[in-house]
């Protein structure tokens, strides 16, 4: 029976309407799948003279077991935002004599085939390997690649409990940060301990059995989850709950753009890829602590803008460059009622602003590599206001590719086209590019002062550049709707 789920897939893969369009994507995704893989064969084979150079005298199998404990909530919470959980339609297989339990044993053993599980598996296979030619027992290592295995496959399965839960995911966050603030303010040594009990399964490799078993209770918990739901009538039947909302009211004193924002605040909170954008964003912040931290970046370097505008720019980026596509499902609807358009690209420039200024006051503490860093952020903060909110909405008027929130946001490239690769040029580029002749020919101060005043000059000059861009999203109004209207299937 599953040999016939897997043909039906195949062919539904290559029956789509969609894969002749999607193909050089597919292509793409298949080539940076290998690249991945490639690299992280690479990271296993090394890491072992990695640990050994960064703790001199420790043994390199002890210190990766103290850190795995990180894997796992790093590796729980990569999937939870794109790990892509296997669906098999099966509505039309009700109607056939195949048992439920044969439909959720596929769902659940298709999953246990999942890019995201060989993704460590091709980290720890070429780390055992190594570990073995450096003498290390080989029965040791072959049981203990199999206690590795058993937790993979158990963050596997407990990613299907959790992944449509926001409530797990605010716990595993709190999870995470409350472990890393323990050890950060020398409370207690909790990797070390967790180091201790993982490097136990190496030690006696009839332990590997325990993260197996755990592993066994993933599927079955979730065997049980799902053989209960599979129902023909299961989409027919009404729910009833209490719907839990917020009207937003703060959201009033921003005037005759506050019903667009309030949308925007929903749609971001209530959709995983506008989501994740969030998240991501917030983690940026800490992207300045490769660079400031490292001799070769001084303050004469234009890398350092390019950090500054990253940073403080992040959400700038990631949301703005897909204006208006993330409203694409209603944009048409939109475009048909009395909505002023240059009130609706007002609250998009309204809620970027809000963005940089946040993630400005969140890289304040950067003052701490000297006030050069402060300075770049601060002059780049401007700069976006100014000049780069601009840029992403008038880009934003050469978008006509559809966006659907409601599929997964890994892997998903949906709304991505040229003007998504060209504005990188004038985000990045011009200022840059500003820096460098002004740092060179007269001094950082000067440099930093200019780029603020551009982004002063920007922000005053901000109602009649929205009025420009407005006109332009007017007069490719009719075009922007009929690219929304294509569907991939």
């Amino acid at each position: 029976m599953f040999k016939h789920f897997i043909s039906l897939q195949w062919k539904s893969f290559f029956r789509s309407s969609s894969l002749g369009k999607g193909l050089a994507l597919k292509l793409l995704m298949i080539f940076f799948g290998i690249y991945m893989l490639v690299s992280l064969i690479g990271l296993g084979t090394g890491l072992y003279f990695i640990l050994e150079k960064i703790f001199p005298g420790a043994d390199p199998m002890l210190k990766l077991s103290e850190l795995l404990i990180y894997w796992l909530f790093f590796e729980l919470f990569v999937r939870y935002f794109m790990q892509k959980l296997p669906v098999l339609d099966v509505k039309p297989l009700l109607l056939l004599p195949i048992k439920k339990s044969t439909i959720t044993h596929y769902v659940l053993g298709k999953s246990i085939f999942s890019i995201y599980n060989f993704f460590a598996l091709f980290i720890f296979i070429p780390f055992g390997i190594v570990l073995m030619m450096h003498g290390y027992p080989m029965p040791l290592v072959l049981f203990w690649f199999l206690s590795i295995l058993g937790l993979v496959l158990m963050v596997n399965f407990i990613n299907f409990i959790i992944n449509k839960s926001d409530k797990a995911l605010i716990g595993l966050v709190l999870v995470m940060g409350t472990v890393r603030a323990v050890e950060y303010f020398d409370l207690m040594p909790i990797s070390k301990y967790a180091g201790d009990v993982f490097y136990t399964l190496y030690e006696n490799p009839l332990l590997a059995v325990i993260p197996l078993l755990f592993a066994v209770i993933g599927y079955s918990v979730n065997y049980r989850f799902l053989r209960n739901r599979i129902f023909l009538d299961a989409s027919l039947k009404k729910k009833n709950k209490e719907v839990v909302s917020s009207d937003m009211g703060w959201t009033k004193r921003f005037g005759s753009i506050a019903p667009f924002l309030r949308l925007d605040l929903k749609l971001i909170w209530r959709n995983k890829r506008t989501k994740m954008q969030v998240f991501i964003s917030l983690a940026m912040v800490l992207y300045g602590l490769i660079f400031y931290t490292m001799d070769d970046f001084g303050p004469q370097s234009p890398m350092l803008v390019f950090v500054g505008i990253f940073m403080t720019g992040i959400f700038l980026m990631n949301f703005g460059q897909f204006i208006p596509a993330w409203d694409s499902a209603y944009y048409s609807m939109m475009m048909s009622q009395n909505i002023p358009l240059r009130k609706y690209l007002e609250s998009k420039a309204g809620l970027i602003s809000v963005s940089v200024v946040v993630m400005f006051l969140l890289s304040v503490p950067y003052v701490y590599f000297g006030w050069e860093a402060l300075a770049i952020n601060f002059s780049t903060a401007l700069y976006n206001l100014g000049v780069n909110i601009p840029v992403i909405l008038f880009f934003g008027s050469m978008n006509k590719k559809r966006i659907d929130l409601a599929r997964s946001a890994v892997g998903n490239m949906q709304g991505t086209g040229a003007a998504q690769f060209l504005v990188g040029i004038p985000l990045f580029g011009a200022p840059m590019l500003i820096y460098m002749a002004l740092v060179f020919f007269v001094s950082f101060n000067v440099a930093m002062i200019v780029l603020s005043v551009l982004g002063i000059i920007g922000f005053v000059l901000r109602k009649p550049l929205l009025d420009k861009i407005t006109n332009v999203y007017r007069k490719k109004k009719y075009g922007m709707i009929a690219g929304f209207k294509e569907k991939e299937s």
